[in-house]
């Protein structure tokens, strides 16, 4: 048993291009169940049956798994499984005949204009960090790219005269997106001093022409995603900002404004470089929602009381 996981997460790495934390979740995951079949006197994937599978998630509830951790396992496995018939290692995928629980639909919290203007307000524009924490700010509002994506451009990827950036996503698939002229003009800001001023402070001229990372920490090297993501919350608390703010809320504001602003659906599944466009419609919920309050809020009949030249 352990040898088919084994090359299924060959499989992840070399055909699938997986995140490492996507990897790291499958091989932890699908080796406890297999640990758990096996404690079941279960030798081969094969062997494993419904009732097996029925036993399995009877434990994980036991334990108190959350819905949403034992769906993600479901998955894994049924995903497993598909791999191991298409390699004829066995007859059926036992993981189909069971049901994942159903999870609440969460609805991404967008960040209101005000909102993002106060963050970009906060970064020092006289300091390199705060030219670079702006320059940050804007390119995933401008661009709505995922975090992981920003902080793995290289100057390369920038073309500020075409006001585009070339972007490795998910599954190494490279998209092209474009940015406005904020963005730009705050890119040319940090590229042209304060990027100068944190590549500086490298100990020697030969790592520094090795540094091709477009965001740098103030030690000259690629900034981490811990890092940013501790400077946006402090920015956001210093705006006065009470609710948590994350660097994907900003990629959730794009895709929101986005389609509150007229664009299709199509367009900005591109420019988010989702596979599926089923992933994108989420975001049509939330412009349907801010259209809704704003008709309960602004509209004479709308309202659950009578505006005052109404009554």
């Amino acid at each position: 048993m352990e040898e088919a996981l084994d090359r299924y997460i060959k499989y992840l790495v070399a055909e699938r291009n997986a995140s490492p934390h996507t990897i790291a979740n499958y091989r932890r995951e699908i080796g406890e169940f297999m640990a758990f079949a096996q404690a079941r006197s279960v030798a081969d994937w094969g062997q494993v049956t419904l009732a097996l599978l029925r036993q399995w998630l009877a434990a994980l509830h036991s334990q108190d798994y959350a819905r949403a951790s034992v769906a993600r396992r479901i998955s894994e496995l049924r995903a497993f499984y598909a791999f191991l018939l298409r390699r004829d290692l066995v007859t059926s995928n036992p993981a189909q005949a069971i049901s994942a629980p159903r999870l609440p639909q969460r609805l991404p919290r967008p960040l209101t204009a005000a909102e993002i203007e106060a963050i970009l307000a906060a970064p020092d524009p006289a300091s390199p960090q705060g030219q670079r924490d702006r320059a940050m700010v804007e390119l995933l509002y401008a661009a709505g790219l995922r975090v992981s994506e920003l902080l793995a451009l290289d100057v390369a990827a920038v073309n500020l005269a075409q006001a585009e950036v070339r972007v490795l996503g998910k599954g190494a698939k490279e998209r092209i997106v474009l940015i406005g002229a904020a963005a730009v003009k705050a890119l040319r800001a940090y590229l042209e001093d304060g990027r100068l001023k944190l590549l500086d402070r490298q100990p020697s001229a030969a790592e520094r022409r090795k540094t091709d990372a477009l965001f740098l920490n103030r030690f000259g090297e690629r900034l981490s995603v811990s890092m940013f993501t501790r400077t946006l919350s402090d920015y956001a608390a210093e705006a006065g900002i009470e609710h948590p703010v994350t660097p994907h809320m900003l990629r959730h504001s794009f895709a929101t404004h986005m389609l509150d602003g007229g664009a299709d659906l199509r367009s900005v599944q591109e420019l988010l470089g989702h596979e599926s466009v089923g992933t994108t419609q989420v975001y049509t919920e939330v412009s349907q929602n801010r259209l809704r309050d704003t008709v309960l809020s602004a509209h004479p009949r709308g309202r659950s009381t009578p505006a005052p030249d109404q009554k």
